[in-house]
């Protein structure tokens, strides 16, 4: 059997080298825009959680940012909690209400589909996590589309 001689990781130890970074910090010029949209399922992997960090990185980079929420992305948008609203049952429970709330008292703006909050999860408008503008399913491509006109960045965030 080989013998392992290096001593075991310790905390504080570094892994990789995490401050070499290659590329310039861009920034946004002035009026430019991003666009997130989400069409994935709250805890259902990490996509959405980690583009809202990206949405918020996009607002601090200056760009005017929204994020879109459809079809099951909208589930990210709804108010949680156990045993009441705003409580916490687990650490992490609220990330995407932490993240959304964040994002939304940085400047940054939330919209969520009508069609996919009602029909299709069952949610009505006083479900949504304050500062949501609840959007009507024919704004959804909409809002897409007046993004692309505007030469926006669009990150689109799909799982299946």
């Amino acid at each position: 059997m080989p013998t392992v001689t290096q001593p075991p990781h310790k905390k504080g130890d570094f892994f990789v080298d995490y401050e070499q970074k290659l590329f310039e910090d861009v920034k946004a010029e002035p009026g430019e825009k991003a666009l997130v949209t989400f069409h994935t399922v709250a805890f259902e992997g990490s996509i959405g959680f980690v583009n809202l960090l990206q949405a918020t990185r996009l607002l601090r980079k200056g760009f005017e940012t929204s994020v879109l929420l459809y079809g099951p992305g909208v589930t990210l948008g709804v108010q949680r909690g156990f045993p009441k609203i705003g409580d916490e049952a687990f650490p992490g429970h609220l990330n995407f209400n932490n993240q959304i709330t964040k994002f939304i008292s940085e400047g940054g703006k939330v919209y969520a589909c009508r069609f996919a909050l009602q029909a299709l999860y069952g949610h009505g408008e006083p479900s949504l996590i304050e500062g949501i503008t609840p959007i009507s399913p024919l704004d959804v491509l909409d809002l897409v589309l007046l993004h692309r006109k505007a030469n926006a960045f669009i990150l689109d965030t799909w799982t299946l």
